[in-house]
């Protein structure tokens, strides 16, 4: 098993520790169908026992680089169903679908520590097939970032288009925030110290990063705050990174090889090819109908 949700559901609290990746990313679901299929059952379990939890006062901490969306989504929503007051905190490296999760927390209760750092990224596949198919993916990947980006927004009361531009940086990549640059840009509500958890502290963490922020932009503390900007970018930026897009897809093109067709045997009669992928999910389907 590469992750791991541990749930202490004691009297009165619950304490859930998410750690490791994430579900099942893509690139793992072509292994063995038998350990496929025990991973999948386990998460499977894990989300059923955080949707049962009844304790009032729930805490998730989060130690993730992230993993699957469709999972993270799944385990958002399991926690947004609790009738309990909810509280995430993101420790370490907190990156693409483990922040989803940390936006399932109660108002004002998205907690990240004073040493972490926070990633949003967009959506990433991996998969094979003709050009519809792939374009297909392609449509699927754009609905899936600005579903994200919906999360982020909901929770920040910010437009989703500022997110869907901090998810594009850097090709997809994203930029990895300080804790104080996670609470300006509202993917998270306050920072929580190691040695330094009093009042004064976060509220001395938060002012150093928005004077980092401002200075980024050349202006002083105090000074209004352009209109064409809010804490991620300049409205100048959006033509900056569709550029950037349209040379990527430009060099794209230019790697783009004829396609070769490979010599195979004919089938047998009444016998019906099959790729391994799904060769792969009929094995699932056997174990699951046992």
């Amino acid at each position: 098993m590469k992750s791991e949700i541990q749930i202490k559901d004691k009297a009165g609290s619950c304490t859930i520790e998410i750690e490791g990746t994430i579900g099942v990313p893509e690139e793992w679901q072509f292994e063995e169908p038998e350990a496929r299929v025990a991973t999948y059952e386990k998460f499977r379990d894990a989300v059923r026992r955080i949707a049962e939890i009844e304790a009032p006062e729930v805490v998730v901490e989060i130690r993730s680089t992230g993993g699957d969306v469709n999972d993270a989504l799944l385990i958002h929503d399991a926690l947004r169903s609790l009738g309990a007051h909810i509280t995430t905190r993101c420790y370490g490296y907190t990156a693409s679908a483990a922040t989803i999760i940390a936006q399932a927390a109660s108002e004002g209760c998205r907690e990240i520590s004073a040493n972490a750092l926070y990633l949003i990224h967009t959506a990433v596949c991996a998969t094979e097939g003709n050009a519809a198919e792939l374009e297909g993916r392609i449509e699927l990947l754009r609905q899936t970032d600005a579903r994200i980006a919906g999360v982020y927004a909901a929770r920040s009361g910010r437009p989703a288009a500022e997110f869907e531009r901090l998810m594009a940086e850097n090709n997809g990549q994203g930029r990895w925030l300080s804790p104080e640059e996670a609470v300006a840009a509202g993917l998270a509500d306050r920072v929580i110290g190691t040695a330094e958890n009093s009042s004064p502290g976060v509220v001395r963490n938060l002012s150093r990063g928005w004077s980092r922020l401002l200075a980024g932009l050349g202006l002083r503390a105090g000074a209004e705050f352009p209109s064409d900007r809010n804490v991620l970018h300049f409205a100048s930026d959006e033509a900056e990174l569709l550029r950037r897009s349209a040379m990527a897809a430009e060099a794209a093109r230019e790697r783009v090889k004829p396609t070769r067709t490979e010599p195979c045997e004919d089938p047998s009669y009444g016998e019906t090819v099959r790729s391994a992928n799904e060769r792969a999910y009929a094995e699932d389907a056997k174990c699951f109908h046992n």
